[in-house]
């Protein structure tokens, strides 16, 4: 009898066990599958995103980007010193609301002093300038941010290598009056932010049409962007912001006498 039982359960049983080994084998296949074509989508994505940095901004010889992150490092200075108090106000929306932050064109990392020293901040830095990545790291370093909560990402912020809705803050000064392309860039700084997110932004624009700035802004355009890696004098910034869908928009302007040609800037908040 025992001998009886032990056969036919055994022989129920057995089917039971193929199927179950011949299920987890089709589920490994599946989830080998599936990692496989996550590994290959995330490649062409790489892919796309080095095409995007490489057609927008084609490589420079490493001297040349050496020479410019040197000189944005000393020569901002003045500039820095003067716009310190429209910085301190224009972050102190931060405090205590943002853990995920993006800057793009974070450069040699000036800004990271005004929010980065919080605990439990993470920073993304995006540049198309390798050789800001130093700079940007030492930055980090005096602000109080552990190395482990910054990361510097050689991209160009018309292809951000982000996910949607994956940052509280973007943070950009100075750097639309660079992008090839502005309204793309202001899409994609939407993309990553999460809903009621918010852009803080400073920049400079033209001048107000007819005056004597805006005169010489028009003459000197063309070389500004050869000397100054794509730097535009005459881009009404302002009116591209507002009009990029943010579901608010708070802009002032302010006149520097260190900026010279590059003025007035414009300083506000943007919400998503």
């Amino acid at each position: 009898m025992n001998m009886l039982i032990h056969t036919t359960f055994s022989t129920c049983l057995y089917p039971k066990i193929q199927f179950t080994q011949k299920l987890k084998a089709v589920n490994s296949s599946v989830s080998e599958s599936t990692t496989f074509k996550d590994v290959n989508s995330q490649a062409e994505n790489e892919l796309k995103k080095k095409a995007m940095l490489n057609r927008l901004h084609p490589p420079r010889p490493d001297w040349y980007e050496e020479f410019y992150a040197t000189a944005m490092n000393t020569s901002m200075k003045p500039y820095e010193a003067e716009i310190e108090g429209y910085k301190s106000e224009l972050f102190s929306n931060l405090r205590g609301q943002a853990k995920q932050i993006l800057e793009i064109g974070i450069g040699t990392g000036p800004n990271l002093k005004y929010y980065a020293s919080e605990g439990g901040t993470s920073v993304y830095g995006v540049d198309p300038n390798r050789k800001m990545e130093k700079y940007a790291q030492a930055a980090a370093d005096a602000a109080g941010l552990p190395p482990s909560n910054f990361k510097f990402l050689h991209a160009v912020s018309e292809s951000l290598p982000l996910r949607d809705a994956s940052v509280d803050v973007v943070i950009g000064t100075l750097v639309l009056c660079s992008v090839a392309d502005i309204n793309l860039t202001l899409q994609e700084v939407r993309r990553v932010l999460k809903p009621g997110g918010i852009y803080l932004f400073v920049e400079h624009v033209a001048a107000a049409d007819g005056t004597v700035l805006r005169f010489i802004q028009g003459l000197l355009d063309p070389l500004q962007q050869t000397l100054a890696d794509g730097c535009h004098l005459i881009r009404k910034t302002g009116k591209d912001i507002t009009e990029a869908g943010f579901s608010d928009v708070d802009i002032h302007q302010a006149v520097l006498s260190t900026a010279s040609l590059i003025n007035p800037h414009i300083i506000g908040i943007a919400r998503n």
